[in-house]
């Protein structure tokens, strides 16, 4: 036995999977005529194109088919080349002349055809029209300016009886499916993963000890490369599991043959950021890239292990997890510098998002950036899994016939007592129930939200839990005139109830649309049945526990998560989150409140003692409006305390400047400016300096305080004009 044949029996005795790819083959190398002349096995690096053309070799031989195998990467891309290449490697497969040859033995084109001309380099004797052969041609993107020539002056003149494999990283080009001919006589064998059975098989035909093997599958995804790698770094470490930080080889090599011949350095950003993100868009793409976005994300949609989705396009899960932990090695600071502008087009696309399904996709992939974060992760990694299985098709209103199921839904997971509550707040507050459908139109989720401003002390007494919400709120944080609060009282999928779900990601993004789309928003609350699976998670996301709001209703124990939205409004809440690193939780100085919250009252006192300091700025460093929202939003979220008063003072002077214009409140602005602008020694003087009986004089000025005080707390409070 040659070393030859000792090396294709070791290759296929540990050969295996691909049942259905060789038993395809195979029938059609012993039908009586050939299904297909040309079959076309494609699918990204290292996924085991050429080990499957070993395999379909070594059956031809075992049936006594002639065959031969060329690898296009050791062939010039040239006819001439290739027929020599093939000349040489089957000097017994004798294919017929070609109908017209060269002079001298050359490819040549005329008349706008091209014709292939030979010397009888590929010699030996024409095959007979019964025999059947086969040509396996590997790698063939290494000669992809053939592929024409192959189709349109090659390939027709073979004899019927030659079964011609083609084997590459690619689809093949449209020609072969659109050509009436070609379609008819060709089929295609994309290549994916190996099955979890498969990888296993091969990992012990491999060598590797069964306790290495879950975690090597965790990390191989059924890439029959990364196996073979895994084996490779397995080989001496015993039964201790596989960590692939532990051999970092794997990860370069993986990405070497995912990403070899990337055409420049704009086309490996582009493949960095597709790996980066949950989804890549061409616009998401622009923004994360400096090249042509178009023409990289037609480059990125022809990568064999790049998928389309109904949101973009994204990479297998072991291309995206090779490049991008090659990327974090490699180039930190560049890894941080992508993810910082992802994290920044998605706060802008979430802010001006139209619908709450562009929202809840937007929102998906923002939370996709956190994947590796410690507090994230494991929500993630469920997450992912729900989100390949699809999600909610639409949110929208309960039908008319829904209402019964609905509070059935309830009443299984949370019992009696809470389906009862629900019925109140189906009747009291129906337009807050939202219901989550499937792609057939059936319930698939619901959620109930309430307005916390409009609940009656007959409301309260209705429902246990609504009670201790709107007392905790009452005690920590009371509404303001015209403000709004919401309380997230039910929420749950019609399977996981609260636990993680494609159907709970989208109720999260509802609601995260409710916080950036309600107006005069002061305050939420969210009731949690599960704390122990999303406590953590809220908590990164700035909703803090508040336990006087804990309560129980029947047998369903709830903690209540909460967020002033005045102290961290919702634009600022998105630009913090942004700015939080991928893999850290956040600091205490990333969650403190952005800004202080006062009451009407509260801040109509501070308005009159700033009024009293204006002139003597120093002494307003002390001011409670410094902490205020809208000094914050005046004078930036990094500005000193000197730059804060200046910023108090410029709003006091603008709105007494607005007092002096207002064509009916303008004759108060005097007492304003001699008492407090431009201070006279004594009220006493400034009334007689204006000319008024000074008990005029004090209405006057109380009414030009209160103009300010108004304006001002229009401002705070995000209204347009003064109360």
């Amino acid at each position: 036995m040659a070393l030859s044949d000792r090396l294709r029996e070791a290759r296929h005795a540990h050969f295996v999977g691909r049942e259905g790819e060789v038993q395809r083959f195979t029938e059609a190398l012993h039908a009586e005529r050939l299904p297909f002349h040309v079959l076309h096995v494609y699918g990204p690096g290292g996924v085991g194109k050429t080990t499957l053309l070993q395999e379909f070799r070594y059956r031809c031989e075992q049936a006594g088919v002639p065959v031969r195998y060329l690898d296009a990467r050791e062939v010039e891309p040239s006819p001439e080349a290739l027929l020599r290449a093939l000349g040489a490697a089957a000097p017994s497969l004798a294919l017929p002349l070609l109908r017209e040859r060269a002079d001298a033995g050359a490819g040549r084109v005329e008349g706008g055809e091209r014709d292939v001309g030979g010397d009888g380099a590929l010699g030996g004797e024409a095959m007979g029209p019964a025999e059947r052969y086969v040509l396996l041609l590997d790698t063939v993107e290494a000669i992809g300016g053939l592929d024409g020539w192959l189709r349109e002056a090659f390939l027709p003149q073979m004899p019927e009886a030659l079964l011609v494999v083609l084997a590459g990283r690619n689809r093949p080009a449209p020609p072969w499916r659109t050509d009436p001919g070609w379609s008819a006589l060709t089929a295609e064998m994309p290549l994916s993963g190996l099955s979890d059975a498969e990888s296993r098989a091969l990992l012990t035909a491999l060598g590797v000890p069964e306790a290495r093997h879950d975690a090597a599958l965790d990390f191989a995804g059924g890439h029959p490369l990364a196996l073979a790698l895994v084996a490779e770094v397995s080989r001496g470490a015993g039964e201790a599991p596989f960590a692939p930080g532990d051999a970092p080889g794997v990860i370069g090599t993986l990405v070497q043959r995912l990403v070899e011949e990337v055409p420049g350095p704009a086309h490996r950003e582009a493949l960095e950021a597709c790996a980066a993100v949950r989804a890549t868009t061409e616009s998401l793409l622009g923004a994360l890239v400096e090249g042509p976005a178009d023409a990289l994300f037609a480059w990125l949609r022809g990568l064999t292990f790049v998928q389309e989705g109904p949101h973009g396009l994204f990479p297998h899960d072991l291309a995206r997890d090779a490049i991008t932990a090659e990327l974090r090695w490699r180039a930190p600071d560049r890894y941080e510098a992508l993810h910082a502008r992802a994290r920044r087009y998605y706060t802008a696309q979430l802010q001006e998002a139209a619908t709450p399904e562009a929202h809840r996709a937007l929102l998906a992939g923002y939370a996709f950036l956190f994947r590796d974060n410690p507090v994230a992760r494991p929500l993630i990694a469920q997450l992912r899994a729900a989100w390949s299985d699809g999600g909610p098709g639409a949110v929208g209103q309960p039908k008319a016939h829904e209402w019964d199921a609905l509070r059935a839904l309830v009443e299984a997971h949370e019992g009696e007592a809470a389906a009862a509550c629900a019925a109140h707040w189906f009747e009291r507050q129906p337009e807050g129930v939202e219901v989550f459908r499937d792609e057939e139109g059936a319930v698939s989720g619901l959620l109930v939200r309430l307005a916390l401003e409009r609940v009656t002390d007959e409301d309260a007494g209705a429902d246990p839990a609504v009670a201790a919400a709107r007392a905790a709120l009452q005690a920590h944080a009371p509404l303001r005139e015209g403000e709004r609060a919401i309380l997230f009282r039910l929420w749950m999928g019609r399977e996981a109830h609260q636990e993680p779900s494609a159907v709970q990601s989208a109720l999260f993004a509802q609601m995260v649309w409710h916080y950036l789309t309600t107006p005069d928003l002061a305050y939420s609350i969210l009731l949690c049945a599960v704390p122990h699976t999303w406590g953590p998670i809220l908590a990164f996301a700035d909703l803090f526990p508040l336990p006087d709001a804990d309560v129980s209703v029947g047998g369903c124990r709830y903690e209540a998560f909460a967020h002033d939205w005045r102290a961290v409004p919702p634009d600022e809440w998105l630009r913090a989150l942004s700015g939080r690193t991928p893999a850290a939780a956040p600091t205490a100085e990333e969650v403190a409140p952005l800004f202080d919250v006062l009451s009407r009252s509260a801040f109509a006192d501070a308005v009159k003692a700033a009024l009293k300091e204006y002139a003597r700025p120093q002494r307003l460093l002390e001011s409670p409006l410094l902490g205020t929202r809208l000094v914050g939003l005046r004078a930036g979220s990094e500005a000193d305390e000197a730059e804060r008063v200046e910023a108090l003072c410029a709003l006091i002077g603008e709105a007494a400047q607005q007092l002096e214009h207002d064509p009916r409140e303008g004759r108060y602005y005097k007492p304003l400016e001699v008492t407090y602008l431009k201070p006279a020694r004594s009220q006493a003087v400034a009334a007689e300096r204006l000319d008024l009986p000074f008990s005029t004089f004090r209405r006057h000025l109380d009414r030009a305080v209160g103009y300010v005080t108004d304006v001002l707390w229009g401002q705070e409070v995000g209204q347009a004009t003064a109360g």
